[in-house]
């Protein structure tokens, strides 16, 4: 067709662009298909951003987000997306929103010591779980807790500059050049594990830093900023290396929460399971023994033998027999169930006897394959549960132990489920509510499960090189959450090697979060260890494993509880459930009768036969967080009562010992909390 003069043409183009709904700056783009989280698809020119897209929908929707999820990968918001992809935008309500804010903050950080103090250099600046830290090489230079106020002046003034976080792909020869210019020997060291491809800068303001990202769009998000403790760490967590200084901080998008998180950390301190447990009597750690390994003491100890009660009589109940094995085993049944060498870095160092490598057991479930793999099995033996509270030994990095939280030797509460396909289902739903059914017991109202799947991209390397397996498998574990009901999250990359597994992430009473437990699903194992059965068609099979510990290890456990519960354990965990108070000397006799009563009911009880005041008496037993004090003078030993205190509810009255012992032991037996 003749379109006669170029202007007529170029009219006719313009209209045609009009009448097709065209954009004219994405005329000569390819389009692409972004899929939202409720399903629906939208296209959009390839070189399109998270933010783009935000804004396309809400200005205000636009203003919260601070990164995009893209087909699972945490990316900025402000990075060009050239192919099609889900997406979901991520604020400050979601984790990863969350941890992308602080460690943009952990940059603001850097920036502002570099700023007043020229010549830093910088390890690592990660997000951790209530903020992020940054550890630096300070030189000359002194940071101490006085300075930290001017420094957040310091952030402060730059994230109100609203820098742009620019991320730039370097090649590694360029990376090197910079680092080698600015004699930053720990950047260099983190260059020489990265390839061409795999190296990123970030920039904001005048701070520039290698680092993955991804980031928040601008430094104007950062509303509010606190800096709140300055510690030691060595280099590469390593105590032959040169001790870094680390500094941690927190920041929100308002002072308000910042508040809030503040009010919150002062009623942690209170709670700090290290300080209760010293002062409780519950645990210590020893020098000579070596770190993060805790001695419990009687009281702790009555708290471990209480739990082990409780999940002795639940697993008893759902069918499970309970096996004992050795704390030690040959490197050859570790490298048969995979371990070696996937997780050879935890383990301590083997003993070398006779020739052969002896490993401290990391984990208990190769013991357990070997118990099931002990005589024939047929199909009617299934599902066939074992139990275990084994002990297992991991040498955890000295800059991550941390009270009972991270320790080197830990009492697992270990259980594994050998079931056929079809038993899976209900086998690992009932793991599930047998959770369920602890959270009521400890009062755990917050939860959530949180599916650890593998990257497929890290198969062989990561995890085991079984691809159709591994989404089966999968999608077995999802189906029952959504079926029970149960409120999950689901994470690329943190499954275990042999499968996929779910971790139990739980809120304390002060809404501190704590990583209970797994259940883990294993379909590599069996076959590693030549595990079978016979099936009804008399063939051999080999069955999924589950591995699950739903009290997780004691030293967890107990370090949760502690601030769960402030210290003031419920009446059936306490180590002493009743303190006995004689008013005076004259009162001993009456004192020694009332405990051996109680003590003939099984109630741990105590007398305090201090020379003190009973004003006294009673003080120091609240602070020692005993549950029930029995006041013992003239009138309740005439009368054969007991005047009875409760922890936090104080003067109850006056009961007959029988009458009390029989509250008492109800309470204890329902295993209640109130």
């Amino acid at each position: 067709m003749d379109f006669g003069e170029p202007k007529i043409f170029l009219i006719y183009f313009s209209l045609a662009k009009t009448s097709l709904n065209l954009h004219p700056e994405k005329d000569y783009k390819r389009m692409i298909k972004i899929t939202l989280p409720d399903g629906s698809v939208k296209e959009y020119a390839s070189g399109v951003t998270a933010m783009d897209i935000a804004k396309s929908i809400s200005e205000g929707l636009a203003r919260k987000v601070l990164a995009a999820n893209i087909n699972g990968e945490v990316w900025d918001a402000t990075r060009p997306l050239e192919k099609d992809a889900n997406l979901k935008l991520l604020t400050w309500d979601d984790a990863d929103g969350k941890s992308t804010f602080w460690h943009s903050s952990a940059h603001l950080l850097a920036e502002a010591v570099e700023a007043i103090y020229p010549g830093v250099k910088f390890w690592v600046g990660p997000p951790i779980e209530n903020g992020f830290y940054y550890d630096m090489d300070l030189g000359s230079h002194t940071i101490t807790e006085e300075s930290l106020a001017q420094l957040e002046e310091k952030m402060g003034e730059l994230a109100k500059q609203n820098n742009i976080y620019l991320r730039k792909p370097i090649s590694k020869s360029d990376a090197i050049n910079y680092f080698t210019q600015k004699g930053d020997e720990y950047k260099l060291d983190l260059l020489s594990g990265l390839q061409d491809g795999e190296i990123t800068f970030y920039t904001q303001g005048n701070f520039t830093d290698l680092c993955r990202g991804p980031h928040i769009p601008s430094t104007g998000s950062i509303k509010a900023i606190k800096l709140t403790n300055i510690a030691g760490a060595y280099w590469k967590g390593d105590e032959k290396n040169k001790q870094l200084t680390r500094i941690y901080g927190v920041t929100f998008p308002n002072q308000k929460e910042l508040d809030a998180h503040l009010a919150m950390l002062e009623e942690a301190k209170k709670r700090d399971h290290r300080k209760l447990g010293k002062e409780l009597g519950i645990f210590t750690m020893d020098d000579d023994v070596g770190q993060g390994l805790p001695l419990w003491l009687p009281n702790g100890t009555v708290i471990i033998e209480e739990l082990e009660k409780l999940a002795k009589k639940s697993e008893l109940d759902a069918g499970y027999k309970r096996v004992v094995t050795p704390h030690i085993a040959k490197e050859s049944m570790y490298l048969t169930s995979g371990h070696l060498p996937y997780y050879a870095d935890s383990m301590f160092p083997p003993m070398e006897l006779d020739g052969t490598k002896y490993y401290l057991r990391a984990m208990n479930c190769p013991h357990h394959h070997k118990v099931f793999g002990t005589g024939q099995k047929s199909y009617k033996d299934l599902p066939y549960r074992i139990a275990e509270y084994g002990t297992c030994y991991r040498y955890e990095q000295s800059g991550e132990l941390f009270g009972l939280m991270r320790v080197r030797c830990l009492h697992m509460n270990d259980a594994h489920i050998y079931c056929s396909r079809e038993q899976f289902p209900d086998e690992f739903r009932a793991v599930n509510e047998l959770y369920l059914k602890y959270f009521k017991i400890f009062g755990i109202e917050k939860y959530v499960m949180r599916l650890s799947l593998h990257d497929p991209e890290k198969l062989g390397q990561k995890y085991i090189n079984e691809p159709q397996l591994w989404l089966e498998t999968e999608e077995l574990v999802r189906n029952v959450l959504i079926e029970s009901n149960i409120p999950f999250v689901e994470v690329k990359g943190e499954g275990a090697f042999y499968g996929p597994k779910i971790d139990v992430q739980i809120w304390s009473a002060i809404g501190r979060e704590f990583t209970l437990a797994t259940n883990q699903v294993d379909f590599a194992q069996g076959k590693r260890f030549n595990l079978t059965y016979t099936n009804q068609q008399n063939e051999p099979e080999t069955p999924l494993i589950i591995h699950r510990a739903p009290l997780g290890t004691h030293e967890r456990f107990i370090g949760f509880l502690l601030e769960h519960y402030g210290g003031k354990f419920p009446a059936w965990l306490a180590p002493v459930q009743v303190k006995i108070l004689p008013i005076s000397d004259k009162f001993m006799e009456y004192a020694n009768s009332v405990l051996q009563t109680l003590k003939k009911a099984d109630i741990r009880a105590e007398i305090d036969d201090r020379h003190e005041k009973i004003g006294r008496k009673i003080r120091d037993n609240e602070l020692m967080k005993v549950p029930y004090m029995l006041v013992l003078g003239e009138k309740e030993m005439v009368g054969n009562v007991v005047s009875v205190r409760k922890q936090g509810k104080g003067d109850l009255g006056a009961l007959s010992l029988d009458e009390f012992v029989n509250q008492l032991k109800e309470e204890i037996s329902t295993r209640s909390s109130e």
